[in-house]
């Protein structure tokens, strides 16, 4: 199935009541776990790899594109409906290579920029994907971070909806993520997110928003928070987490001895890794079925 436009997805998520999970992909093995979740699950989805938490350096060596050539063939063979994102870029330029590599979705975190500064790159990052076919996110306000002990909210900012709504006027993008409370990096409990902002932020926007840190993400506040104009929930440290504990577990299951052809890199029932890409695929199927997703692919 060929790649599907991201506006499309969204499109159907607003008929539908629902939203997609962009599941935040590191390699092969996690890549493959979500996309087993969305076909068991018959449901749309947004496969792609991150760039926040990964080497600068190792990026401007090549690693967009070879995160590119990790997604591609799997998003071109799949039986839902799938768009491609490079998320949170690190500048204009990771994001046009991510579309010339073959991404059809890009984001660029411009969330720490100057107000002029974000609106002239992501102005052109914008006419750049659309000559060549790609969807745009951009990210107004700034997310606080979880951190050893609690959260650090020192550079958080509440997204403002009257210069969100200026933002997207000026810029030409796709759709918004927000920040309304929700959190980077939170691997316990749940942020304490406002849905009147939210809520307050579409009215003025009128674009679908996207929720980053969806693992901070309270579960009941989902069918509002997608009411109030959420088509997209990033999810990332909830994965991880699950792929982590099934490794070690599996590891600590093991023999004193064991055939290291077996257990890495087989792709067979033994290998190390396909106990985190079982976990994850759970995990994956889980948070479909909480953004309304699951059959979604069927209609």
């Amino acid at each position: 199935m060929p790649l599907v436009p991201m506006t499309d997805l969204f499109s159907r998520t607003r008929a539908g009541g629902y939203a997609v999970g962009y599941f935040e992909a590191w390699d092969s093995y996690s890549l493959e776990a979500v996309l087993a979740a969305a076909e068991a699950e018959q449901a749309p989805v947004i496969l792609g790899f991150g760039c926040m938490m990964a080497s600068g350096e190792w990026l401007e060596a090549g690693g967009i594109e070879t995160l590119a050539g990790l997604g591609l063939p799997l998003a071109r063979r799949a039986r839902v409906p799938v768009a491609l994102l490079l998320n949170e870029a690190h500048s204009l330029e990771q994001a046009k290579r991510g579309i010339d590599a073959g991404f059809n979705a890009v984001m660029m975190d411009s969330s720490a920029w100057e107000w002029d500064r974000a609106v002239r790159e992501v102005a052109a990052l914008v006419a750049y994907a659309q000559a060549r076919g790609a969807s745009v996110e951009a990210e107004l306000g700034h997310l606080p971070d979880a951190v050893e002990g609690g959260i650090d909210d020192s550079a958080a900012a509440l997204t403002d909806p009257e210069q969100a709504a200026e933002f997207a006027r000026l810029t030409g993008i796709d759709c918004l993520a927000v920040s309304v409370g929700n959190v980077h990096l939170l691997t316990e409990g749940y942020a304490p997110v406002d849905l009147d902002h939210l809520e307050a932020i579409y009215r003025r926007v009128g674009l679908p928003l996207v929720m980053h840190g969806g693992t901070s993400f309270p579960p009941q506040a989902v069918p509002r928070a997608i009411v109030g104009g959420v088509a997209k929930f990033n999810v990332g440290t909830i994965l991880k987490k699950s792929f982590l504990e099934a490794v070690r577990a599996q590891v600590c299951a093991w023999p004193e001895r064991v055939d290291p052809h077996q257990v890495l890199g087989s792709h067979q029932e033994a290998d190390l890794l396909n106990a985190g890409k079982a976990s994850m695929t759970t995990e994956v199927r889980r948070l479909i079925r909480l953004y309304g997703a699951s059959g979604k692919a069927l209609s």
